[in-house]
């Protein structure tokens, strides 16, 4: 069987990490996640961002250049929860617009990312999960991290039109969209199984034809 690399894109509240849990569990991929718990900038950075911006997104860039070489090196197909791509093209821009972020600092941030991304390997499928702003902020409301309480709906905005552009002149690899507002992979089996069998179809090659609005 062949080995892929996914990764697992989308707006805070889309859904990633429980999608990652979920198809790491049934096809048994490794996985890795975003170092949120053991992440020794966050506290700082959520209490003063424009001092904490630059060493926030060197730290994230550290942690998942690890990660997608740990990946490269096990001999399991892997997905991981959010793509290094989004922290600089999504996060590190959304800090810079917001003046968080200057103009030397994102400079410096992005010639570092270009070259560590070249190092890496190349992604086989990247999953964008979309959902409206108004679901995403329900469901941060629901889950109520402490670090998130800030988060606002013109935030949460602004970050989909980046993905937008992002994703308009993306590249690399396939890209799979699902929109998630009407998923549950938790509690829905058969919503699990409907997302499964489309990443596989994309990792082989196959494209979904849906006949059933046809003119």
């Amino acid at each position: 069987m062949a080995k892929h690399l996914v990764l697992v894109a989308g707006n805070i509240g889309a859904g990633k990490t429980t999608l990652t849990e979920r198809i790491g569990s049934r096809l048994g991929w490794w996985t890795g996640y975003e170092s949120v718990s053991d992440n020794p900038y966050l506290p700082d950075f959520y209490s003063d961002m424009r001092a904490w911006s630059f060493h926030l997104q060197v730290f994230f860039l550290g942690h998942r250049a690890d990660q997608y070489l740990e990946a490269s090196r096990d001999a399991r197909s892997a997905i991981l929860d959010r793509s290094i791509y989004e922290d600089a093209h999504i996060f590190a821009r959304a800090l810079h617009h917001m003046g968080n972020l200057g103009e030397r600092d994102y400079l410096a941030y992005r010639r570092l990312f270009e070259v560590v991304v070249s190092g890496l390997p190349r992604p086989d499928l990247l999953i964008y999960l979309k959902a409206p702003v108004l679901v995403l902020m329900d469901r941060i409301r629901r889950r109520a991290r402490n670090m998130e309480t800030g988060i606002s709906p013109d935030y949460l905005a602004l970050l989909d039109s980046f993905y937008d552009e992002w994703l308009g002149a993306f590249d690399l690899c396939p890209v799979l969209t699902i929109q998630t507002d009407d998923l549950d992979y938790v509690n829905q089996p058969g919503h699990l199984d409907l997302v499964t069998k489309r990443i596989q179809d994309k990792l082989a090659g196959k494209e979904v034809v849906d006949l059933t609005h046809r003119p």
